[in-house]
């Protein structure tokens, strides 16, 4: 399979909403408490100026003219205080693989492609969230060689 990985442009919005709507409703589902059902969980506008901020990067993985895989990134730079030490990180906001092309490696590739770029922008380490109940998502992750930095937890009032 002949996957190749490349910034995604303002002309990919369209072909990149069944994507981003497929993440949302995977969340919405897990925390209807959290996350509202919508038909467009990002916007044109919202997408546009991701691509326009330097310290935001989306990437697609494209299957012949199709895109097939999206990942989007967000460098953030971590201060020093009297509590931490200063350091460079490399979020992962979103990965997704179109549901119909799932288990083929694009997510790998994807996420080798991250790690190479992350070296190049010579961050400290690579950072996502990932749901407790999303066990498919953390097997992935462990089977690239993340490891669990710590646990948010919580106590529902309402």
């Amino acid at each position: 399979m002949d996957i190749s990985i490349r910034n995604a442009n303002h002309d990919d919005y369209e072909s990149l909403l069944p994507m981003f709507w497929q993440v949302h409703n995977l969340h919405v589902i897990e925390r209807p408490d959290l996350y509202k059902k919508n038909s467009t969980p990002v916007g044109k506008e919202f997408f546009n100026n991701q691509l326009k901020d330097d310290k935001q990067h989306i990437f697609v993985a494209v299957l012949g003219s199709e895109i097939v895989g999206v990942v989007v990134l967000k460098e953030e730079d971590i201060p020093e205080n009297s509590f931490v030490n200063a350091r460079k990180v490399l979020l992962v906001n979103s990965l997704c693989v179109a549901d119909t092309i799932r288990k083929k490696g694009i997510g790998s590739k994807l996420m080798k492609y991250v790690f190479d770029f992350a070296r190049g922008l010579e961050v400290d380490r690579i950072e996502l969230g990932v749901s407790e109940t999303n066990q498919n998502a953390i097997d992935f992750y462990k089977s690239i060689g993340m490891t669990t930095k710590s646990r948010k937890m919580e106590f529902r009032l309402h």
